[in-house]
């Protein structure tokens, strides 16, 4: 049921609506049956104890939910900066929330933004689409998906193609003599870590380059499974000469770890990152990147929420992907002093 009021979860409960409101304010005196009997009445109903009647759901707040994947991450950063800037010149102001790449941080947030009566929100999503995601729908709170999506959840969203860009990076790498390049690869429950990994795997079959399973590392779109990943490959008996990071947070951890292996990048091994942040070009040497603008996906994600506020229905937007070359991705000239390696 959706736009549930009191009056329903009393009803509901078989209590009065004085006790089933003293229940939801936490109110200590109510009995344990009473308790029990409002909270089941409250899950069945898809109750938010601050929504609003379903007739007044109509005023507006002029505020939206804004809920990201990572706030360390600085993709994510630079996008809340974009929505956020979007939405002020378009009359809302902006909630922010972090899922922290987890399914009940995302939740809790978004039950959040609900009973703060938000018009609108633009998420990022976690998991399968179940939990708040399902009740936003349910809800039919106006609703976009940003950078991610989840399958068979019809909402407008705005995403990468990511396999031009890809495409392009292992062109690159094999023009340069790497047969055997490393991927540090996102999570394949997340629809961007799929998309990636799928976008990787055809390439490098498209050039003829070493496919060994070995050489592909899932990390989690975080710094630590960067790092972690590229331990993992420089110790193999044959490491490779490349590593692809996915994401610019597993871009850094390998950053690190390579600088801690005693290992120059560009020189000993050629690092390409996805998602170009502003100081990567500042790096020495400079790091390679597949680049999509976190600009006009911020801002068409505001454009889209207030066409779906406002009744419409529009075509979900995907944006290009480039390849931008420096010095990080060159032939592997040096001789790399590697870290004592394991066998397989």
């Amino acid at each position: 049921m959706t736009g549930a009021t009191i009056k329903d979860v009393a009803a509901l409960a078989g209590v009065s609506a004085a006790t089933a409101s003293r229940v939801l304010s936490g109110n200590p005196a109510t009995s344990p049956e009473a308790r029990e009997k409002v909270r089941a009445a409250v899950e069945q109903l898809d109750f938010r104890p601050n929504a609003q009647a379903q007739s007044l759901r109509s005023t507006r707040t002029n505020t939206i939910g804004l809920l990201v994947s990572d706030v360390r991450n600085p993709f994510f950063a630079d996008l809340a900066h974009a929505v956020e800037q979007a939405a002020l010149a378009a009359g809302y102001v902006t909630m922010l929330g972090n899922a922290n790449e987890r399914q009940d941080q995302q939740d809790r947030y978004l039950d959040t933004l609900i009973t703060r009566r938000v018009d609108g929100i633009i998420v990022a999503p976690q998991g399968d689409g179940s939990g708040a995601i399902a009740s936003l729908i349910k809800r039919r709170i106006p609703t976009v998906f940003v950078d991610r999506t989840v399958d068979n959840i019809a909402v407008p969203s705005v995403t990468t193609d990511s396999t031009p860009g890809i495409r392009q990076a292992v062109e690159h790498l094999a023009a340069n003599g790497h047969r055997r390049i490393g991927y540090i690869a996102g999570p394949r429950s997340i629809s961007t870590g799929r998309d990636r990994y799928t976008a990787f795997t055809n390439a490098i079959r498209e050039f003829g380059l070493d496919d060994s399973r070995e050489l592909i590392y899932f990390g989690d779109f975080q710094a630590a499974s960067g790092s972690a990943g590229t331990h993992a490959l420089m110790t193999l008996d044959r490491p490779p000469t490349a590593i692809l990071a996915a994401d610019s947070p597993m871009a850094v951890g390998a950053v690190a770890l390579l600088h801690r292996l005693g290992l120059q990048i560009g020189r000993d091994i050629a690092l390409v990152a996805f998602d170009d942040i502003e100081w990567f070009a500042m790096l020495d040497p400079a790091l390679t990147v597949i680049s999509h603008s976190v600009e006009d996906m911020g801002r068409i994600a505001v454009e889209l929420l207030r066409q779906v506020i406002d009744g419409g229905t529009p075509f979900s937007v995907l944006l290009p992907s480039e390849l931008v070359v420096r010095a990080s991705s060159g032939p592997v000239t040096g001789h790399a002093n590697l870290p004592q390696r394991r066998n397989n």
